[in-house]
């Protein structure tokens, strides 16, 4: 959809002047941790911008009649993004505790998928899982935004496959919903990657994509929305957090500490530069969600054989720092 799209994008590009300002005001200010991997204090909680543009995109869509069906479920998602990015604009400008923090998004999660699953008619056993998938997405989002570029390629990538998804599918919710994110965190990217001028989405911005993605997610999952269109374009992040989680807890490290070892930050150590990391993630996710559209219409054999393409690629991406580090001293 052009309208809700161009809506997030001039929003998302214009917003960012009268909030930089306020983030200087209110010292909001990110200091390096054993976790970053910046080195220097930046400006956070640009993703406010970020938010109320991807927001106001898809609530014109609302209001303009663009969305004619399944406006209960386009509700329900708009919540989701609200009080996500709510809570991540909590944690940015006075802190939340962690208890508080988990209990919020699993609230979030239990609101959203309830309120889906009553409109849409579909068995309550559901909720669960749902409640699960926003709780978890909103925290895999926050733990992938380590590097300038990451969070807009994604927000870009997820959120145009997802508008296709709407579109073969036929929920112009979804299709709405979907652009107007792709459209709000690309305009974020020239804030976020000009050397020695960025600023970073902060809680705000992290939380409010990572919401956003997941009450999608659900949204499509219950309206009967291919399962590989949905997982297919988050497959690479929760691979990436997934497979750092048991790597530490492997190695009798404490998991739930700050950290820098995911495997987009990992990329930063062999020698690829922020947004070359962010662009390798983002390559792989691309190519990921190409291969489920290409080869849904086909039968079963064709189905496997592209399965085992989309693991292989999931290793590849895994393996890429070990691999280039190889052939860093092969070559040295």
């Amino acid at each position: 959809m052009v309208v809700p799209a161009l809506v997030a994008l001039v929003l998302g590009l214009l917003l960012p002047f009268f909030v930089k300002p306020l983030l200087h005001r209110w010292n909001l200010v990110d200091i390096p941790t054993a976790r970053s991997s910046h080195v220097e204090p930046v400006f956070r909680g640009m993703g406010l911008a970020t938010a109320v543009a991807a927001m106001a995109g898809f609530l014109v869509a609302l209001v303009s009649g663009l969305i004619p069906s399944d406006r209960s479920v386009a509700l329900a998602v708009l919540f989701g993004m609200v009080t996500s990015g709510f809570l991540g604009w909590m944690e940015d400008f006075r802190g939340v505790s962690i208890r508080v923090r988990f209990l919020v998004q699993l609230l979030i999660g239990l609101v959203v998928s309830v309120a889906i699953t009553f409109a849409l008619h579909t068995s309550i056993w559901w909720i669960p899982l749902g409640v699960f998938a926003v709780a978890a997405y909103i925290n895999v989002v926050n733990f992938m935004d380590g590097v300038n570029g990451i969070s807009g390629l994604h927000g870009l990538v997820v959120g145009g496959f997802y508008s296709y998804a709407g579109w073969i599918s036929g929920l112009p919710w979804l299709v709405a919903a979907g652009a107007a994110v792709a459209f709000a965190y690309v305009a974020f990217l020239p804030w976020n990657i000009r050397t020695g001028k960025n600023v970073f989405l902060g809680d705000a911005g992290s939380y409010f994509l990572g919401g956003a993605i997941a009450s999608m997610a659900v949204g499509a999952f219950l309206s009967g929305v291919y399962v590989e269109y949905i997982l297919s374009p988050v497959m690479i992040y929760l691979a990436d957090t997934g497979f750092t989680l048991l790597r530490r807890m492997a190695r009798g490290e404490q998991w739930y500490k700050p950290h820098r070892t995911h495997v987009y930050q990992r990329l930063t150590d062999v020698g690829l530069s922020h947004v070359g990391s962010s662009v390798v993630v983002a390559c792989f996710t691309v190519l990921i969600s190409l291969i489920a559209v290409v080869a849904l219409p086909y039968e079963t054999q064709d189905a496997l054989g592209a399965g085992l393409l989309v693991l292989a690629l999931v290793a590849l991406y895994l393996s890429l720092p070990a691999l280039i580090r190889r052939f860093s001293k092969k070559n040295s």
